[in-house]
């Protein structure tokens, strides 16, 4: 087992890591910029680095310094987190020239899954359902590549959604409802998709309506060995980035459930693949189909739920796997004890199109009791940056069924002060109390279909009267 880790990313995910390698008896080495030499992760660092400007292109994404940090720490091995370079394969193979393990799977399986347009010709091959659309490559002339476009949109049928294929987690993707938008939306994606990721390749795909967004967790360790820990439902979001997520699906059957797990296990087979897996699909519930969406080669922010609701530590099985242990678990050693649900708490104006605000945390009460996890990365006094994510930690909740988890998430919602700053926790008191999230009929246009910002500025406006 490593004796020392270094963590590359912050805020509450690195802080979630540490405690877990605390646990394990592994000290922990942080990296900051500028901007973060106050905040909590490196704090609780056992060695905290500098590694430049506030910019992440200048510090996190800064594979040079981070790689100098570890070998002068005496890091055996680096933990990615999600976002920054944990999904970057050229990393991965810089870490492994430099003998530092990398927590996460190897090179090689990243590049099976990357660009996404490889990930859907796999499924094809394999014969797993993809959401129609086009990513053969298009022709090199900027005149030409649109034409080509618009082809398979017409084809396919308005409204269509244009994906980076070096993105994940929704960033970078624009819908087009006719031909102007579609226009717009390849030069702005091909923009964003060269300076976010290096890459500015693209893909297009039939906007699906009335869906949920459910997703498997998987591990797999070098002994070939290979567990799904079931399925979290993601569908509660805003420009496709999530907000609220849960385990179980609640309206997921005992069939299609197996039918998912045994899609996502063939996928992580096929990708030879090492460490924890995520395979995303997006489930009609008025066809009772399903079809592939990605592969997220790396630990996601709303892995807490599967731990919650499996009793399984993701992040130690990760570290164990990357010291060569095999898994403790088999398959049938896994079920789904109770329902967890997530929310998270974010520094942004609800009422102004989520609008990011950074400040000072100029006070801070967080729930406690049975059934509460908090996942943080601030405390009071603490100023958030502007250059990041403004995820400030995620409130989750446990219990037997998921009308008691619903309940205790209510109150932790409610007993939550965040003063000082905008937060969202008005988004989720009304999303919490809708009677279609209740029932577990909520799809990924939730919030638009339901009127969520309507209604929280409609209680806003009454709280003032």
């Amino acid at each position: 087992m490593f004796s020392k880790i270094l963590i590359a990313n912050r805020g509450e995910i690195a802080v979630r890591i540490m405690r877990t390698c605390k646990e394990m008896g592994i000290r922990t080495v942080a990296v900051y910029s500028d901007v973060d030499a106050d905040s909590l992760h490196v704090k609780l660092a056992d060695e905290a680095y500098p590694i430049g400007p506030g910019e992440a292109v200048q510090s996190y994404l800064n594979k040079e310094k981070i790689l100098g940090v570890a070998t002068r720490s005496g890091a055996e091995a680096l933990h990615p987190g999600y976002g920054f370079l944990a999904e970057n394969p050229d990393f991965v193979e810089m870490c492994e020239k430099q003998g530092i393990t990398f927590v996460g799977p190897p090179a090689e399986c990243m590049h099976k899954a990357k660009p996404k347009q490889n990930a859907r010709e796999l499924m094809r091959r394999i014969k797993i359902p993809i959401v129609p659309g086009y990513d053969k490559t298009l022709t090199n002339s900027a005149s030409g590549r649109l034409a080509q476009v618009e082809e398979v949109a017409e084809s396919i049928g308005y409204p269509v959604i244009v994906k980076p294929s070096g993105g994940g987690g929704g960033i970078g993707m624009i819908v087009a409802r006719n031909r102007q938008e579609l226009i717009r939306a390849v030069r702005s994606v091909e923009d964003r998709g060269r300076a976010l990721f290096g890459v500015s390749s693209f893909y297009v795909e039939k906007l699906l309506s009335g869906i949920k967004h459910v997703e498997f967790q998987v591990l797999a360790d070098n002994h070939g060995n290979i567990i799904h820990l079931g399925e979290r439902d993601c569908s509660i979001q805003r420009r496709f980035q999530k907000l609220i997520e849960e385990s179980p699906c609640h309206i997921l059957s005992p069939h299609l459930r197996m039918k998912m797990a045994v899609a996502a296990l063939d996928i992580a087979l096929t990708l030879q693949y090492v460490n924890a897996l995520t395979v995303e699909f997006f489930y009609v519930p008025d066809t009772q189909e399903f079809y592939f969406n990605e592969v997220n080669t790396r630990l996601q922010v709303e892995h807490c739920v599967t731990e919650l609701a499996t009793g399984i530590d993701i992040v130690r099985e990760q570290i164990r796997i990357a010291a060569g242990e095999q898994l403790p678990y088999a398959q049938d050693d896994i079920n789904l004890r109770d329902h967890a649900l997530e929310c998270r708490i974010t520094a942004e104006d609800v009422l102004r199109n989520f609008l990011p605000c950074p400040g000072i945390v100029t006070g801070l009460h967080l729930p406690h009791g049975l059934g509460i996890r908090i996942d943080e990365g601030i405390y009071e006094r603490y100023e958030i940056p502007f250059y990041y994510d403004p995820l400030l930690l995620k409130l989750i909740t446990w219990g037997k069924t998921r009308d008691e988890a619903i309940s205790q998430m209510k109150r932790a919602v409610d007993e939550t002060r965040i003063e000082g700053i905008q937060t969202n926790l008005p988004f989720h008191r009304v999303a919490l109390e809708d009677e279609v999230f209740s029932a577990g009929r909520h799809t990924t246009d939730f919030v638009e279909r339901q009127n969520i910002i309507g209604k929280v500025r409609e209680r806003a406006r009454n709280a003032k009267g």
